[in-house]
């Protein structure tokens, strides 16, 4: 097998599952009950998604231009450490201003404790 075809197949392959997660994300924003779930779809599947479209293009320039893009690098690097924090914060802060959530089989074990944690400082 030729080495610029099995290069085309990764950069082919790295582009489309991408396509697809950023797809797949889209459908769980758009069809998911609550906030906390579609903060979590979109989290964490356009993410990779997004990275797997970028790490498609890094290895085009890189085995076919022949030069090493550090901005798509840099946009891989940014991506992984900001977006997952970015969606905890904002179902943390969805939480706190009391944003409910779906009724159905979700148990609020963070209520539970924050209840006990009360009773045990009121109590003291």
């Amino acid at each position: 097998m030729n080495v610029s075809v099995l290069v085309n197949f990764l950069i082919g392959f790295f582009i489309l599952a991408g396509a697809l997660l950023c797809l797949i994300a889209t459908f769980g924003v758009i069809r998911l009950p609550d906030v906390y779930t579609r903060n979590h779809a979109a989290s964490k599947a356009a993410t990779l998604g997004v990275m797997f479209i970028l790490l498609g293009t890094f290895i085009y320039f890189y085995a076919l231009e022949g030069h090493v893009n550090s901005r798509i690098l840099l946009g891989i690097v940014f991506l992984f450490m900001t977006s997952p924090i970015s969606g905890h914060l904002i179902n943390r802060a969805a939480y706190n201003t009391s944003v409910p959530l779906w009724d159905k089989s979700i148990r609020d074990d963070l209520k539970e404790y924050n209840k006990k944690r009360m009773k045990k400082s009121s109590v003291e």
